[in-house]
């Protein structure tokens, strides 16, 4: 079998339960907007929070009572559900060969490694382009089953499309530590922790601007929400800086992945 399509059919069971967990994260946070966009007293209760609370839980300055400002929030952990996938889906790709002892399957077969590496990420590719659009149809639907004001679609179309930028950025890290490391739990377990050092200090970086320098570390803090609510779109270098950041990486994973001894 064509191992791109080998590897879309070993991934399939577990995007389509990916692609459920995320339209029922979008469509219950979407329930809990009347709760802030009608009632004055939690409203009250709410801008009484102090700013540090409402930083850590991702409200920060936004107005929640508006739907872009309410998506805008609901969006940090829609992001963070798109990049875990991302992460593991780039880890496990590569390293569930030699931990699944099919490994001989592969080096049998008349195609080298950067082809093996090729399908792969593609196979990668194309589940998190179908996540992608699962969690804009999502988005824009149950938005526009809340929405009494303007519409924001074009708003969320960005929105999105930074998060595909910002999951291309994990899946590379995840594939690169897997060619990297030959112990699928150990890559798998430091790909995870690269991913949540990076949100924690997305989350410090909340907290103070004093320490936006480190924002550098966390792709979680590459586009500003801010902007993207106001129309602004995409920041060009930054989004400069993702490509060859997701360019170093690929190209890291290949170079690592031929040099490695597979274990049979």
């Amino acid at each position: 079998m064509n191992i791109f399509l080998r590897e879309l059919k070993a991934n399939r069971k577990a995007l389509i339960i990916w692609s459920v967990c995320m339209f029922l994260l979008v469509a219950s946070g979407m329930g809990k907007y009347t709760v802030y966009s009608s009632s004055g007293q939690n409203n009250e209760l709410f801008n009484n929070l102090p700013y540090s609370l409402k930083a850590l839980l991702g409200f920060g300055s936004f107005d929640v009572t508006t739907m872009s400002g309410y998506f805008a929030v609901l969006f940090l952990y829609i992001e963070l559900v798109a990049a875990i996938h991302a992460v593991l889906l780039g880890s496990n790709i590569i390293a569930k060969e030699e931990r699944d002892k099919t490994t001989e399957f592969l080096i049998t077969k008349p195609v080298s490694r950067t082809t093996i590496i090729t399908s792969k990420f593609l196979a990668a590719l194309v589940n998190i382009f179908i996540l992608n659009i699962v969690s804009l149809l999502s988005s824009i639907v149950m938005v526009d089953a809340y929405n009494n004001g303007k519409d924001i679609s074009g708003e969320i179309f960005m929105f999105i499309l930074s998060m595909f930028i910002v999951q291309l950025i994990f899946l590379s890290i995840g594939m690169l530590l897997a060619a990297f490391i030959r112990k699928s739990k150990v890559s798998g377990s430091i790909s995870v922790s690269v991913l949540l050092i990076s949100f924690i200090i997305s989350k410090i970086t909340d907290l103070t601007d004093r320490l936006n320098v480190l924002n550098i570390l966390s792709p979680f803090k590459y586009f500003s929400y801010k902007d993207l609510v106001a129309g602004k779109g995409l920041n060009f270098g930054v989004f400069l800086l993702s490509i060859v950041l997701i360019g170093i990486f690929s190209f890291s994973t290949y170079f690592f992945y031929r040099k490695r001894d597979l274990n049979v």
